[in-house]
Order: structure tokens, then sequence, then C-alpha cells
């Protein structure tokens, strides 16, 4: 029986021979294997990207039973590559990955979702849609323009609709105010002032979603999965202490528990601000970037939408709510009508 120590010195005087045989893509120390299942001898063990048979190799091929009287094991892991990050360029497309309107930056692509025998990409209003400056047939870019996806290579997809989201400050529609305020302004223009007045009806306008989806350019350019987390189950419910997941953009994985429910919260959105009802608040578990991404709870369930959020919280929409405006349906991989 050898110990790591031996295995050790012996491997590092043959590993230049054993990573130069086909096939071999890695060497360490390590618990021998017997029939799939690890034993307690330590041995040399040699990497390849998939077994073949004796007989199928040449003498220099083949990976010796032992070295310097470490036995060997020999391994199939497949070639190693750099694991792909959520901002890369991704065919097919998982939730948690880089996504964006043509004329944004960035956020999350938040999963897979269903009307009939269609599939969509579901994300905000704000990624998908530019908050509301979007139009129906605009492309949508997998990376997001901010990550470096470009037209027309990384177009996904065109924005299919979105749920228009009213700001509580709005221009006023009464004729006469604005009749007033073109008069100030005109005054104050004359008297080389760059001061101006705009009417603005202060009206309380609720939203109970920041949401869109797109339509897919080819639907086997979109994954059923989230990225580092795996299928959606279901659709689960909205309780104080619930676990939670999600795979964003910028912080990846990440989890939290719903802290806070029935939340009603002014999310400040480019130049106005908008007022969120029956929302729910987890803790630190964003960033700028994640919005859009699915929230899972600890049943891979989809609980919300991440919309909004500060340094210490995360807001998010109710996934109820958003399915019910889009009028679309979770995607849990099964097949579709055609």
């Amino acid at each position: 029986m050898h110990d790591t120590r031996s295995a050790s010195q012996a491997l590092r005087e043959a590993r230049e021979h054993l990573l130069g045989r086909a096939n071999v893509v890695a060497t360490g120390v390590g618990f021998k294997e017997t029939g799939g299942k690890r034993t307690d001898e330590i041995g040399i063990v040699c990497s390849v990207e998939r077994k073949l048979p004796s007989d199928e190799l040449s003498a220099a091929e083949l990976v010796p039973r032992t070295v310097a009287g470490v036995p060997t094991d020999v391994v199939a892991t497949g070639p190693f590559r750099v694991l792909s990050t959520h901002r890369e360029r991704h065919r097919p497309a998982p939730g948690g990955a880089s996504i964006g309107h043509r004329d944004s930056t960035a956020g999350t692509l938040g999963c897979v979702v269903r009307r009939g025998s269609m599939l969509f990409i579901l994300s905000n209003n704000h990624v998908l849609a530019d908050t509301n400056r979007g139009q129906p047939g605009d492309p949508v870019l997998q990376p997001g323009p901010y990550d470096g996806g470009r037209m027309p290579d990384d177009a996904i997809g065109v924005l299919e609709t979105f749920v228009p989201i009213r700001m509580l400050e709005e221009e006023s529609g009464c004729a006469f105010a604005r009749h007033v305020s073109g008069a100030l302004n005109t005054a104050a223009r004359l008297a080389g002032s760059g001061s101006r007045v705009r009417v603005v009806s202060a009206r309380i306008a609720d939203n109970l979603v920041d949401a869109a989806i797109a339509l897919p350019l080819d639907e086997t350019w979109l994954s059923g999965e989230i990225l580092g987390i795996g299928q959606v189950t279901g659709q689960g419910p909205v309780e104080l202490g619930v676990p939670l997941r999600k795979s964003g953009r910028t912080t990846g994985v990440t989890s939290g528990e719903i802290v806070q429910i029935e939340v009603t919260a002014n999310v400040r959105l480019g130049d106005g601000t908008a007022r969120f009802t029956d929302q729910f608040m987890a803790g630190a578990m964003s960033q700028p970037g994640d919005s859009g991404s699915l929230i899972l709870d600890g049943q891979d369930r989809a609980v919300g939408l991440l919309f909004a959020g500060s340094d210490t919280t995360t807001l998010c929409n109710r996934i109820e709510h958003v399915l019910s405006a889009l009028e679309v349906e979770l995607w849990t991989g099964e097949r579709l009508p055609r």
C-alpha cells in the first residue's frame, strides 16, 4: 500500500510521459476506483477524454498499470475547458445569462415561458423593452450590449410585448396648464433664463410587474435550465421565510430568503420613479445587471422575478402576477403541442 508522498514522487517523475499520451488530459494523485466505487488504495489517476478499448490503442498510448511500483487508474472526464460565465454568448441560452434590448445595457434572462405551442424569453420591461421605449419587433441581444452583444450576430430574438410601467409623475393632460407653462417658458427664454417650467400630474400609478417577453429567432437557441441551478420544477408559494436562489448576470448563483411580503416600494427608473405594490423582498442577493433573474424556492419552483434592489435588499415581482399580465405559463421542458 502506497501513501500520498510516494505516489506524488512517482508522479513528478512520470508526469510528462503520461501527459504525452494521446487522450490523457490530466494526471494527479487520488484514490483508485473499482467497479465505479472508490477504494482506499492511493494511486496515480490519469484523466482521459474518453475511455477506449485496449485493443484500439498502441503500446505507446496505453497508460501503464504501474509507475515506479505505484498503481495507476484511468478515469474518463471529457475535455477540460474554462467554465462559461453568465456574461458570455450562450446557444442554447439558459436562464441567468446576460441579455438586453438593442439600445439598453445588459440584464438577465429569467427563464423560458410558453403561450400555447410558442416559447418566449422572460425578463424585465427595463431589460427587454428599454423601460417602455422599445417597440415590438426590436432586436434582443444575448449577451446584452454592455457585455459585447452586437447586431446581427448576437440577436437571439425580438421584443414580443411588455407590460408598460407607469410613473408617479407624468406630463399633465390639462390644456390650460400646458398653455400657462408655455407662456412662462417663452417669457423666461426672452429674458435669457435657462429655467423652464414642466407641468406634471403627481398621481399615484401603481405597478404590479416589471416584465416583458421576447420571441426567439430559433427555439433551439433556448435552454429550459437555469445556469448553475438546473430545471425549473414548477411554481411555488410566496411566504415569509421561504429559502430562495437565483442565477443572475452579475452575481451568479446567490441565495437568501423572503423577509417581507405585501411590499409597496417607490423605485427609481431612469429619470422617473415608479411605485410597485404587492411585491416581496429578500436580503442582499443581487447587484445591478441581475434584473430579470428568476427567483426560485428550495425546491427549484419559481416564485418571483427580480427587478430592483439596494445595497441590502432585493425586490421581486410575484411570479403569478408576471405570468398573468403577460398571459404565459412557465415552461418546464415538457413537449409542446404542434
